[in-house]
């Protein structure tokens, strides 16, 4: 006996179920089921704390509302300092080197947490586009198969329709006979 899922394989994709990977065996197993496309393992939030974290200060050091608030903190702090140089008591007089350490602290830890997140978000749309991938190829076969029972349905259709076409000249051919030999009969 020939496994459904074999013959779906067979009949969709020309190959055996066993010679498929194992995204198409996925796709073949939820249409010989008649399940749908879960969607739950990109629904779900798995992130840990510090996943969340990284989502976090990407979200907010990638935004128009960190570069102005940091703009407004950078220029009150030079224009702070540059008050109080003229009363001699600059807490980080011109060139301003403690903001420059305290600038490129923040981009070497900014950078590599904001990448963490990049590389999170990226295994994310690689799932679900793995997802969509599945799903459209299932819609693609499932598409395939309503065409082969619409074929079959329209094949039945005229079989029967040539049937009856048949019957009615058969029937047709009879008259003619009873009528050319009612008019070769007797005389």
């Amino acid at each position: 006996m020939i496994d459904v899922r074999d013959q779906l394989a067979r009949d969709l994709l020309n190959s055996s179920y066993d010679d498929l990977n194992p995204r198409k065996k996925s796709v073949i197993d939820l249409i010989a089921d008649q399940r749908p496309s879960g969607v739950a393992p990109l629904m779900k939030d798995d992130r840990t704390y510090w996943q969340s974290l990284a989502d976090t200060v990407a979200k907010v050091g990638g935004s128009w509302r960190f570069i102005f608030g940091f703009g407004g903190f950078l220029a009150l702090w030079i224009g702070l300092n540059l008050v109080l140089a003229a009363q001699s008591s600059a807490f980080d007089p011109y060139p301003f080197i403690f903001l420059n350490l305290i600038l490129s602290m923040l981009a070497a830890i900014q950078a590599p947490v904001i990448m963490m997140s990049q590389n999170r978000q990226a295994a994310v749309d690689r799932a679900a586009a793995e997802h969509d991938y599945v799903v459209n190829m299932r819609a693609e076969l499932e598409i395939m198969l309503l065409h082969e029972k619409l074929d079959a349905l329209r094949e039945r259709d005229i079989l029967g329709r040539m049937d009856q076409l048949s019957a009615q000249i058969a029937a047709m051919e009879a008259k003619l006979d009873r009528l050319q030999d009612g008019r070769t009969g007797p005389a």
